[in-house]
């Protein structure tokens, strides 16, 4: 397993990465900073955490509006959500945990 570092909020993180994976993280990793930078630019959640669970949510509810999808055997879109969390909860570290 590769160790990549990213930004999320300003701040960095290493990251455990599957070997050939590191192109679809960073994806992932983009994904969420924009969604983070967003919340935050609404000036209306300070928190770190708070913004963390606002975005993962906000990004949870839109793969499951992709749900149908899923369900019709679409495997681009097929995501593994609790690997997901895991992810996420290993990157906050000491911040705390999502869920």
């Amino acid at each position: 397993m590769k160790q990549v570092e990213v930004t999320l909020l300003g701040q960095v993180y290493r990251l455990g990465c599957p070997d050939g994976g590191e192109t679809l993280l960073r994806t992932a990793v983009a994904s969420v900073d924009k969604e983070m930078v967003a919340i935050q630019g609404a000036g209306k959640v300070k928190a770190r955490e708070r913004i963390a669970v606002l975005a993962a949510l906000n990004l949870a509810y839109q793969l499951a509006e992709r749900g149908p999808a899923l369900r019709a055997g679409d495997a681009a879109a097929d995501v593994d959500l609790e690997a997901l969390i895991r992810r996420v909860d290993a990157a906050l570290g000491d911040d705390g945990q999502l869920l």
